[in-house]
């Protein structure tokens, strides 16, 4: 890795220059928290705007504050606000185009005034405010708002050169050039030739992504296919530039610059999503660990008295995006017989597991350390089980077994998922075991919504103790 970082690349018409993952990976901006402190700030420009048109009509039609206003504006915007984050007011986009931004904003606030106006007056509540505040609230609100959305989003679009989030183009024996703001790298020199079997490459891939939210890779044809399994489960947009599609009509395709791309992975979760995912994983983790600090602690000194050595063990894992972290559980094998690769699955009487350690297989509470996992934003409650690296389906490594593997990383593992609630636990004695999971762990990733969580972890109750956990 001698090659020394450059600046990021400039327009489109200027040839990309790599730069060395050692030096990419040095304070990468956090795009997505950039976003929302400006999605905040926008949100409070525009209560501050509607506010003062609510008030100022309060002070023209009554010559004093008389608190019309102030209740129109406490009904209004909090429906402004909800139709707006569920449409566009409130997006890359917006952000991007300051005149979008505003008529987004318009809009939403034109639906929520019919919603509000329906509240008022149908539901006979409308003595409590009055028609002309309303409407002159109304009319100068959407004024103000399109004016502020413009000049804030100029503002910001300039001070952050309308660059609002990251994106990497990766060159594998291709040369072509990048756009205004992506970060460029060279495959071969950060070691990704062995993609898509080789882990240690796939961790490499996931720190270069680090905090990117779109991929772009130009490699030769014999090397698509690879790179479309590498980049499947790598939590970001990622596509692969196919210049021969260039005579062909691009309908369904993205285009990178002037080239054609083919989409090839996305990660499964906005981020309202996943903010509420997490918020969900904060709050059971945080409170799971409090109430069962006395268990822990009893489990760890059985550990310690039965077989003596550390009641923890820790084993490496692939996560989310590919990327390896380290996985916590309560010792359940003898400290001599330790398996750091997970080469050999727990079987049935295994003579490596101590007698604390079948016990809490048993009723699976050799996993509760993962809550410190989830708190450290490396696991959720709810999600694809982690695999060890030398995990086995059959005699097969699992990525050889079935090519969709990697595409469950594109979520964070979780203790618990759908194929355990479904009895899919246990050792991989065959391939079907494997496939089985990956299959589950699919289906649980398409249309994932917090209700399905919350159902899955209600079921895992149910499934604590289960034949198949030895």
């Amino acid at each position: 890795m001698n090659m020394a970082s450059t600046g990021l690349a400039g327009r489109s018409s200027q040839q990309a220059h790599p730069r060395s993952l050692s030096n990419a990976t040095e304070r990468v901006p956090d795009f997505q928290r950039l976003r929302l402190r400006i999605y905040a700030l926008i949100f409070l420009v525009d209560a501050a705007m509607m506010a003062s048109s609510f008030l100022t009509a309060d002070l023209i039609h009554y010559g004093r504050l008389v608190g019309y206003g102030f209740k129109t504006f406490m009904v209004l915007f909090p429906t402004y606000a909800v139709i707006g984050v569920n449409g566009d007011a409130w997006s890359i986009a917006s952000l991007q185009r300051p005149r979008h931004s505003a008529a987004s904003a318009v809009r939403a606030l034109l639906l929520a005034t019919a919603i509000a106006t329906v509240f008022f007056f149908t539901l006979k509540v409308g003595a409590d405010f009055s028609r002309l505040v309303f409407g002159m609230g109304c009319c100068f609100s959407i004024v103000l708002i399109a004016a502020a959305r413009i000049a804030t989003g100029v503002a910001v679009g300039r001070h952050y050169k309308w660059n609002f989030r990251r994106e990497v183009l990766i060159l594998h024996g291709v040369e072509t050039s990048a756009s205004t703001g992506q970060v460029v790298f060279d495959a071969s020199l950060e070691g990704l030739d062995s993609l898509p079997s080789d882990p240690v490459a796939l961790d490499r891939l996931a720190r270069l992504l680090h905090r990117s939210e779109r991929a772009v890779v130009a490699c030769p044809p014999q090397r698509r296919e690879a790179w479309s399994r590498a980049l499947a489960g790598a939590n970001v947009e990622a596509e692969i530039l196919i210049p021969e599609l260039s005579a062909l009509p691009a309908i369904g395709l993205r285009r990178h610059g002037s080239v054609p791309s083919l989409l090839v992975g996305c990660g499964p979760l906005r981020l309202r999503n996943r903010a509420l995912k997490r918020l969900m994983d904060l709050s059971i983790a945080s409170i799971s660990l409090v109430v069962l600090a006395p268990v822990l602690a009893l489990i760890a000194a059985a550990i310690r008295i039965d077989s003596g050595g550390p009641a923890l063990f820790s084993q490496v894992r692939m996560g989310r995006g590919n990327r390896m972290f380290t996985m916590l559980k309560f010792r359940t094998m003898r400290c001599e017989a330790a398996d750091q690769d997970g080469v050999r699955s727990v079987g049935k009487d295994d003579e490596r597991v101590t007698r604390i350690g079948r016990l809490l297989r048993r009723t699976s509470l050799d996993e509760l350390p993962q809550l410190i996992n989830v708190l450290r934003g490396e696991m959720s409650i709810v999600g694809p089980r982690p695999h060890a690296l030398g995990t086995r389906a059959g005699d097969r490594l699992l990525w050889a077994v079935d090519q969709r593997y990697w595409d469950r990383h594109a979520i964070k593992p979780g203790l618990t998922g759908l194929a355990q609630v479904r009895g899919l636990r246990g050792e991989t004695a065959r391939e079907s075991d494997l496939t089985d999971r990956v299959q589950a762990d699919l289906e649980y990733m398409d249309g994932w919504h917090v209700g399905r969580d919350l159902l899955i972890l209600a079921r895992t109750i149910g499934v604590l103790i289960h034949p198949n956990a030895f």
